[in-house]
């Protein structure tokens, strides 16, 4: 009830909706808040059951093997698995397990990577400010990103980010990140598209300038 009132008064009625009837489009809306699955992490393995992401190693169901784990993002938000040319998001619930994990498998932790929470700022449940931008396109660059390239991805997911954080009334106003555009861009792209944005937004989430 608390989260609820939150929402209800966190709304920014600045930003603008796109127009998705919650009675009309529950599937979309449904589409949209697909979650991340499950995950049972065991002495040597993680299972993963339930994963939405088809192009992911482990969708629909895999086991991920401690040996396999190339490095584990765990100190802020959604965990992610990084294995295979692959990034897999476990439950901020399992964070202690995991780093437990990580300890006896000397898997290494790794900082959180902030380029889809920088691109995905302008769709957060409050002001942008000019200043907001700024700071975000300095941080961006010095990862490697151009003016001309975070316009380009903004402007491809703007509309399902809108959708994802206001049509089905989330109302997130603190971070989104990797796991949300996946989730909103896989309610619009068919399966070869989804596939390519999926390939593309790894990229960007790993990509630190060296």
């Amino acid at each position: 009830m608390i989260n609820y009132l939150k929402n209800i008064f966190s709304f920014n009625s600045s930003k603008p909706l796109t127009g998705v009837s919650v009675s009309k489009n529950a599937f979309s809306l449904k589409r949209l808040l697909c979650g991340i699955g499950k995950s049972e992490v065991r002495e040597n393995e993680i299972e993963i059951t339930d994963y939405p992401f088809e192009p992911s190693i482990v969708y629909p169901t895999g086991i991920i093997l401690a040996s396999d784990i190339d490095a584990m993002s765990i100190e802020f938000g959604v965990c992610k698995i990084y294995v295979k040319n692959d990034i897999v998001f476990i439950t901020s619930e399992k964070k202690e397990v995991l780093k437990q994990f990580s300890e006896v498998h000397n898997i290494e932790i790794i900082p959180h990577s902030w380029n889809w929470d920088w691109l995905l700022e302008p769709y957060l449940d409050t002001e942008f400010t000019k200043e907001n931008e700024e700071r975000c396109l300095v941080q961006l660059i010095n990862n490697d990103f151009t003016k001309e390239e975070v316009n380009a991805i903004r402007k491809e997911i703007e509309k399902q980010m809108y959708a994802y954080n206001f049509d089905t009334m989330l109302w997130d106003w603190c971070s989104l990140s990797l796991s949300e555009v996946l989730s909103a861009m896989r309610a619009k792209y068919n399966k070869e598209d989804f596939r390519k944005f999926y390939k593309r937004a790894l990229e960007i989430e790993k990509r630190i300038k060296q």
